[in-house]
């Protein structure tokens, strides 16, 4: 009797549970509410097997249960029961896959009025592709890909050139207007996933799938990779947002065309050497840094990395969090720079500086800084900490240690890496999210003043 109430017990409970509990499904903001319909109809079948079948279970216990003198019967075959059986199970199945075979067949036919886009991953970040205004996207081969070239577009299709390439992990697109998304891999399998939009789909390497949706509601919403895609798989996250068809054109023209992106040219070192001389006050003349202004070694740094960054300083992405002493100063340093080319030329300036090793003000355990540097930091900044640009890490080898070390707390707590204009800073900061000790952050720091 004891086992018939616990089971009857679990039953009530799972059904309570399903009725009353808060977690269910985000609400929906694309088309696919068949995939909603499907999935619940799948639950309603699903529910009433368990229930019936755990009650049949309470029922055998308690009326066959053990009575002395009674026997049990044998019987080994019951034609009408196995009927019964197979005709209930194979209505079951058939009534929880029929459905889905009709959305499947939506979800490969795609509307021929959606307009067209690719979603590129890689370890671990997305990008995106636009076509322009000839309504065609480029041909692309990995064979392409370079630092300048990084979505690996022929240069020599024409119909590349006016792509408009969105270098971001936020993407705007219209509202209820179809659209199909090419998928591409550059490195390994990653799954673009929208939790909202239900549908989502792996990126392959060596090949291209695609996708296809139409946004129904205004609003912004998480990009997940669903994919264990490596060490960094859960900081690939980015944005997408749903607005009217006037707000995403204007985005879209915010943003450079291929043709554009490979005529722009490398800052100029010279000019930036008159820009560098307001810098210099407090970074040193050779960019060496200076503690007790709390200006942190600049040389050896590359320019892109700098160049991002005074950007994020200029847009207010850095330097707004009161407890962000030195970001702040660097706020108004920064509005000197009037455009993006004086940012670039000064970016120039700085990388042509010697680079100097720092001198180490932090001296703690090698060995765990080293295993928590390789299962975590390395991934993205190098085994030797020299800055990846594909993944737009900076480089750690050979910089200011206190100033990792302020960084690492100002991830950790939130100071930065918290604005919506900062994605990559968003990254980091889920990442510092681990160092939960101060002395954890200064043996990570003190083995990356031993890279080299």
């Amino acid at each position: 009797m004891a086992l018939a109430i616990i089971i009857a017990l679990l039953v009530i409970g799972s059904v309570l549970f399903q009725f009353l509990s808060p977690w269910y499904f985000t609400p929906i903001a694309s088309n696919w509410v068949a995939i909603d319909n499907t999935i619940g109809l799948t639950f309603w079948i699903t529910g009433a097997v368990f229930v019936i079948v755990n009650l049949f279970v309470v029922y055998c216990i308690i009326r066959f249960r053990h009575r002395k003198g009674s026997k049990a019967g044998y019987e080994p075959e019951n034609k009408k029961l196995e009927w019964w059986l197979i005709g209930i199970t194979t209505i079951g199945i058939a009534s929880m896959l029929a459905p889905g075979l009709f959305v499947w067949s939506d979800f490969v036919h795609v509307p021929s009025n959606a307009s067209l886009f690719e979603v590129v991953g890689k370890q671990w970040n997305w990008s995106y592709r636009f076509p322009g205004k000839d309504g065609k996207m480029g041909l692309v081969d990995a064979k392409f890909i370079t630092e300048k070239n990084p979505f690996g577009i022929d240069p020599q299709d024409v119909n590349g050139q006016d792509d408009i390439l969105v270098s971001s992990q936020e993407v705007h697109l219209p509202l209820k207007k179809p659209v199909k998304a090419l998928l591409r891999s550059v490195d390994v399998l990653h799954n673009f996933a929208v939790p909202q939009f239900r549908a989502k789909m792996d990126l392959v390497p060596g090949m291209i799938t695609f996708i296809w949706f139409t946004p129904t509601r205004i609003g912004k919403f998480d990009v997940l990779c669903n994919e264990l895609c490596g060490v960094g798989h859960y900081v690939m996250r980015g944005k997408v947002v749903i607005e009217s068809d006037d707000a995403y054109q204007a985005w879209l023209s915010s943003y450079p065309t291929f043709a554009q992106t490979q005529a722009q040219k490398n800052g100029d070192a010279a000019a930036g050497q008159a820009l560098y001389a307001v810098c210099s006050a407090c970074h040193g003349a050779q960019g060496e840094g200076n503690k007790a202004l709390n200006a942190p070694k600049l040389s050896g740094q590359a320019d892109w990395y700098l160049s991002r960054q005074l950007m994020n300083f200029k847009q207010g992405a850095r330097g707004v969090k009161d407890q962000d002493v030195n970001g702040k100063v660097m706020v108004p340093m920064a509005a000197t720079l009037v455009s993006p080319a004086d940012i670039a030329n000064v970016s120039a300036y700085i990388r042509t500086l010697p680079d100097t090793p720092s001198q180490p003000t932090i001296q703690d355990s090698l060995g765990k800084g080293k295993d928590l540097y390789n299962s975590t930091c390395a991934a993205c900044h190098g085994p030797n900490g020299a800055g990846v640009e594909s993944t737009k890490a900076p480089r750690l080898q050979n910089m200011s240690d206190w100033y990792l070390v302020t960084q690492l707390n100002h991830f950790r707590d939130g100071v930065r890496g918290t604005h919506p204009k900062d994605l990559y800073g968003q990254q980091m900061s889920s990442v510092a999210s681990f160092l939960t000790q101060e002395q954890t952050i200064n043996d990570l720091v003190t083995y990356i003043g031993t890279l080299k």
